[in-house]
Order: C-alpha cells, then structure tokens, then sequence
C-alpha cells in the first residue's frame, strides 16, 4: 500500500488520542433537568404534570408515588457498575467506548465518560445525530455508514468540528467505494477514519477471512476521503454462552483479528491504530488476546465495547459476565428492576401483571419475581409468558393477591432501555420506601 499525501491531515484529532475536558457538553445535558414532564412520560404520575424534572425532584418523591407498570434504575448499583469497569479496564490496559445504543442516555454517558471511558460507541445513524447534539466528541460506530445524506452531515460535523473524533466499520470494497463517492460528493475536506472489520463464519457483518479483510484495507488506502485507522469486530456475533467450545471459538476469532492488526500495521496512517473488539460477555478474552499487541507495535490502542455492564442484569449478563465467571473479580449488581401490579387472579395459582412486553424486555429471558412490595421475598413463582401488556405470573398464590406490587428482575438491558423514554432512578431498589433521586432522559 502507498501513504499517499491525498490522506494525511493535521490539526485535527483522531479517535485514539486522548480528548481534553469531558468529552460531551455539560450544559446540554443539564439542561435536561429543565424539561417540563407531562403526559409523554408514561413513568412520571399526573401530580408531576407541569413540574420541571428538577422541580418534582425537590419534591422528595419516592416509589410510593410511581404507578404500575414500571422500569426503575438503582442509583448505589449504577455507582458500582460504573467503579467496578473503570478499574478493571484500568487494570487490564484497555480502553472503554461503552456501546451507548444500550441507554441512549446521554446523562448515563456523561456518568460513564466522567468515569474515565474513552468514547461512545453507538451502532447508526439517528444515534450519532442524538450523541452530536449533546455534543459527545468521540464517538465509534461499530458499523458501516453507507447512507449518502448521512456521510454528507458526518462530513460536515467533522469539517465544523475539529475537536470532533469519529471511526466507523468497512468489512468490504464495495463499502468503501460507495463512502468514497458520497463524501466526495459532499465536497468532505477531512478524511473520515475507518477499521477494518473482520468477521467469522456464520457471523454477522464483516469480511469473511484476513484475504478478505487486507483487500478492504488496499481499498481504503486509495480512497482519498478516507484513512485507515485500524481494526475492528465483534466477537458475540460467533458464540452465545461460556460454555468450552464458545470461548474457543471467541478467542480463535481474537487471534485472527490481532493477525489482521500485524498485517496491517505497517500500513496505518495513524501512529495510534485502534484495534477494537468486546461486548459485555468476553471482554476478559479481548484484553487477555489483545493487548499484548500493544507491545509488539507501540502505539496500538485496544479498545472494549461493553455496554451492558452499566445496567447490568437478573438474567442473560449475570450468567456470562466475565465479572461473574471470574474467580477472585467484583461482580456487577443488576441496577434495572421492574414493577407491575398484580391485576387480574382467576385462577388460584395464576396472577395476570399490569406489566408486558411494551414494558419489560424478553427476548434473552422473561423477567423474574423477586419480591412483593411491602411483603418481602417472593420463592417459588415465576413468570411463563408476557403479552403485550400482561404478565403471566404462576405459583404465586395468595402471596401475591390482586392490587399487590411485584419487583421483577429483568435480562438484557439493550432491550429494557427503548421502551421508556424517561426512567425514574431510586436511591436502592432494596429499601423498604426508595426515593426517586434521578429521572433519565433516553432519546430512541
């Protein structure tokens, strides 16, 4: 490959290099206190209608006050998810750009950010407007940005902005090309740095093979509108559980994309090439395969992407988090809890919820009775099906009669978040009355 003059720029920062201040813009997410609640936040009662979110606040208002259904955030857990990454990352010598799609909180960014995370990661394009407009200054998109308006405003972002620090995906010529031509076609100034993403058999996108993935590379080196900048994937695409034979398959996947890295690094532009791997099931496997890259090419930066372990979970995470499947590490507390009221019992052993599927995620999981309100732990019931709006909840019994208020631990964050577009944040899911302390703003 050639380092032609047509790539090079200054005076601009590039995605790996360390930002000054913090990295999204304080004020905007402030203002998000300012915001007048109202009918559209289905989590907030009628008594706050008309309030501002700083105003209800100092109102003192606690769970008792919240109707049903509910998605509440536990403010001590959040604390210690936060704590818990920022020092394994710290001790593992890597870099995190949470995956911000999980939230779409720009509050929870700026908490995650505070906590020493490098960038956000988010997955298209109506997530980076959001995380611009609150003026997030790193960003990864782990995918690939082909739309032509959509270049053509990223292009302009990075023109106005030099502050502003962006890589996204390629995993084919083709891709390229078509970036190429749109960003030339938007007359973009600055080149737009990419990785190379690498796949695996049976996976989801990126190219199929490291042949593959050097010929991608040969096509980003003649496209002038963009830079080369490293490497890329993700390796949850290509196993499901912590069983043997799907760390193996994980780290035969790391080992091909550290490979990928040795290939290329005579090529970057850059003198700080990212190579960037990890959701939140493997990112022990992505450290203990990757960094040592580091070593053999000074300068190379690995980059995790986890962004589940801020909400943590009851179900899916809390089975394959490294930080539970790992003797001797702090493990991460489920900070996301459902509420719903017990509606409807016609059967003695058969409770309906006021809570469902536009509630509550399912798709890794239904959720989990914990306790009833005011009563204490609930054993021995579970949940068998959710329906739009109902909660199938059998073996309770009389331990949950109609009007009684049912705690639920739920799996998966990535899909609990979307469906609430404003999230009330208690001091302690666990207190006999929780205090709403926070509400957060979620933009999906």
């Amino acid at each position: 490959m050639s380092n032609t003059a047509a790539h090079q720029h200054t005076g601009h920062h590039s995605f790996a290099d360390p930002a000054p201040g913090p990295g999204i813009d304080r004020d905007a997410v402030a203002a998000l206190a300012d915001e007048t609640l109202d009918w559209r936040f289905k989590a907030v009662p009628a008594d706050a209608w008309g309030r501002t979110v700083r105003d209800w606040l100092a109102t003192g208002p606690t769970l008792d006050s919240l109707g049903t259904p509910l998605l509440t955030l536990d403010a001590a857990a959040l604390d210690h998810n936060l704590r818990t990454m920022a020092a394994w990352c710290r001790e593992a010598d890597v870099l995190l750009a949470p995956h911000g799609k999980t939230t779409m909180a720009p509050a929870l960014w700026q908490a995650q950010l505070a906590a020493g995370a490098h960038a956000i990661t988010l997955a298209n394009l109506p997530q980076l407007r959001v995380a611009r407009a609150f003026g997030v200054q790193r960003l990864l998109l782990a995918n690939t940005l082909l739309d032509p308006a959509g270049l053509a405003w990223l292009a302009a972002e990075l023109d106005r902005h030099p502050d502003f620090a962006f890589t996204s995906w390629v995993d084919s010529a083709d891709s390229v090309h078509q970036m190429d031509a749109a960003l030339r076609a938007a007359g973009a100034k600055r080149p737009v740095e990419v990785l190379v993403e690498l796949g695996g058999p049976g996976g989801r996108t990126g190219a199929r093979g490291i042949p593959a993935a050097l010929d991608v590379a040969a096509a980003v080196d003649a496209a002038p509108t963009l830079r080369l900048a490293g490497v890329g994937g993700y390796e949850g695409a290509l196993a499901h559980d912590a069983s043997d034979r799907a760390l193996a398959t994980v780290r035969d996947y790391l080992r091909d994309l550290a490979e990928l890295h040795r290939r290329l690094a005579p090529d970057y532009l850059t003198p700080t090439p990212v190579v960037t791997a990890g959701g939140s099931a493997y990112f022990d496997a992505v450290a203990e395969e990757l960094t040592p890259l580091a070593e053999e090419f000074p300068g190379t930066k690995v980059v995790v992407r986890a962004g589940a372990y801020l909400a943590h979970d009851d179900g899916f995470y809390r089975g394959i988090s490294p930080l539970a499947r790992t003797t001797g590490a702090t493990p991460l507390r489920s900070a996301m809890h459902g509420w719903a009221r017990v509606v409807s019992h016609p059967e003695p052993q058969l409770a309906l919820l006021d809570a469902g599927k536009r509630d509550l995620p399912f798709d890794e999981g239904l959720p989990e009775p914990q306790l009833v309100r005011g009563t204490g732990e609930l054993t021995g019931a579970e949940v068998t099906a959710l329906n739009d709006q109902h909660t199938f909840l059998r073996g309770a019994g009389e331990n949950a009669p109609i009007g009684a208020v049912v705690r639920l631990g739920l799996s998966h964050p990535c899909t609990a978040f979307d469906k609430w577009n404003l999230i009330p944040v208690v001091d302690r899911a666990d207190a006999q009355h929780p205090r709403v302390v926070d509400l957060v703003r979620t933009y999906f």
